[in-house]
């Protein structure tokens, strides 16, 4: 059964930097595109950030383009999310994914929440 738990979540002010990580096992994570969505309250979930398994190509939402980076770290079963110049409006649960076997698996996920 894929796990994956995310940590690194808290509050910080608007501008400010957070780092969200990734862990994940029970599966072969190298082989494996990762991504990071986001929750908002009272809206649905969207798509922020992923980074495939062979060449490490990223690709981002628009609203977070130039301000987040989503890497991972191979040895360490790790994908992370830096999120830079952080905006009101980046507060939601933040969790991790991976589409396995014709499903899509989600951590449990970690609150951000940036103050204005």
């Amino acid at each position: 059964q894929v796990q994956l738990v995310e940590s690194g979540g808290g509050l910080v002010q608007a501008g400010g930097s957070l780092r969200v990580s990734c862990a994940a096992s029970k599966f072969t994570f190298s082989l494996y595109r990762m991504g990071w969505f986001r929750q908002a309250p009272g809206k649905e979930r969207e798509f922020v950030a992923a980074i495939t398994w062979s060449d490490g190509n990223t690709y981002y939402a628009d609203s977070v383009k130039g301000r987040f980076i989503i890497s991972r770290d191979n040895a360490k079963n790790t994908v992370y999310l830096q999120m830079n110049s952080l905006k009101p409006e980046d507060t939601a649960v933040y969790y991790c994914a991976v589409d396995r076997t014709s499903s899509r698996y989600w951590g449990q996920g970690t609150q951000v929440t940036v103050s204005s």
